[in-house]
Parts: structure tokens; sequence; C-alpha cells
């Protein structure tokens, strides 16, 4: 049974996500909160699996309350929900450790089935978020667009990439362009459990989460830049 708790200022939003996650035989809703500083208490109190996460909340908001439930090192994920197709501080959630983006309005099937993949320990990231979100992540980084980032160490010598393979490196290369497994293995010429192999090796070895924090690596470590 995945445990739910619900964050967003709005009273018939809430309500209408409760209805939904409590229509599921296998998703339970925990409590709800209406600011991002009532998501970290009860959080702190009921240890859910999941926070659905509203951006923008009155006071402390989705970003903050993302980051500092990321940072007790418990084992609640989150995922946060944007109101519009790309929100400006969405970007600024890979930061603090969310697990997912979606948008309000998706449908029922592609919320539930996300809240599923984010806490069995994946990520998800709406199809219409995906590029420009990171994009705007890399526009972010430290020098993206300064002259001297060439003269940045290679990608080899970042520290947490020191005891990946080469095949391994190609592997994360390759989650940071957002390949889906599938295409890695098309493009890599491996069956799809060997990469999966892959994935997981990688993603244990350089401490990431989940391919979102993956992907993060992979932009910070400079194996991908913005297109």
């Amino acid at each position: 049974m995945t445990t739910v708790l619900i964050a967003d200022d709005q009273p018939l939003q809430r309500l209408g996500f409760r209805m939904l996650l409590e229509s599921q035989d296998d998703v339970t809703v925990v409590g709800e909160a209406e600011n991002g500083t009532e998501a970290v208490r009860l959080c702190a109190r009921l240890h859910p699996d999941l926070v659905l996460m509203d951006i923008r909340m009155p006071g402390l908001d989705g970003i903050e309350a993302t980051r500092r439930i990321i940072t007790t090192g418990g084992r609640t994920r989150v995922l946060i929900l944007t109101t519009f197709d790309l929100d400006a501080y969405a970007y600024a959630g890979l930061r603090a450790g969310a697990s997912g983006f979606l948008i309000k309005d998706a449908l029922p099937e592609e919320l539930l089935s996300g809240i599923r993949a984010v806490a069995s320990g994946d990520a998800v990231v709406a199809p219409a978020l995906t590029r420009r979100l990171l994009d705007t992540y890399a526009q972010h980084l430290p020098d993206a667009d300064d002259s001297k980032a060439g003269e940045k160490p290679a990608p080899e010598r970042d520290p947490r990439l020191s005891s990946l393979t080469s095949r391994e490196l190609e592997v994360l290369t390759a989650i940071g362009r957002g390949w889906t497994n599938t295409e890695i293995a098309e493009r890599l010429v491996l069956a799809e459990s060997t990469v999966k192999s892959h994935v997981g090796r990688v993603l244990a070895k350089i401490g990431a989460r989940d391919r979102i924090q993956a992907v993060i690596i992979a932009y910070d470590a400079r194996l991908v830049s913005p297109t």
C-alpha cells in the first residue's frame, strides 16, 4: 500500500486528488497540507511514501518544503505538480530532490502511474516538460554560458564518476540525454535487461536516488549540455 500526503493550498484541488487516490486499492491518503510548513511537519509525523506537492503555496513554497523533506534522509519521495506547461520555478525542484513532475491537469491514469512509479523508486517527468525542464535547469548551472567552461575538469575527473566503467559512463550520458532504457538498448546495441542492470549500478555508484538525480549529475559533470 502506497501512503500519500497531499500538499496543495486549494481545498477543492486536494479533494479531487483525495477522491481519485482513494478510489485505488493500492493507494491511501494519510494527510493533507495547505502549505509547505504543514507538509514538512506532517511528513515528520506520518512518514508517507510520497508527497503530492504543489509548487506555489503561501508561506513556505513547495520547492523549499521538498528540500526540507528530502534532507531529512527519510523514505518519503516527492512528486511535484505544476499548474502550467512549464512552471518558472519547476527546475529548482530538481536541486531540491524531487523525483518527478507532472502537470496538474494530467489525465487521472497519468497521475496514478506517476505516483506508483515514484513510490516504487523510479522517477517521472511529464513528456511536455522533460526537454525544456532539463534545458532550463542546465541554463542555471554555474558558467553554463561561460566561454571558459572548457577549462573546467573533464567529466571523467568528476569524483562522482570515478568508479564508473566506460560502459557505465556511456549509460549515464544516455540517461542525461533523456533516453529510455529501450532507446539506450537500441543505440548501444545491448539487451534491455542489460541496460536495466547498468542503470541500477550507475545510480548506486553515483549516489543518485533515481533517474532525475542522475540527469542532474550528468549535467553537472558536463557529460551532456543543453541543446
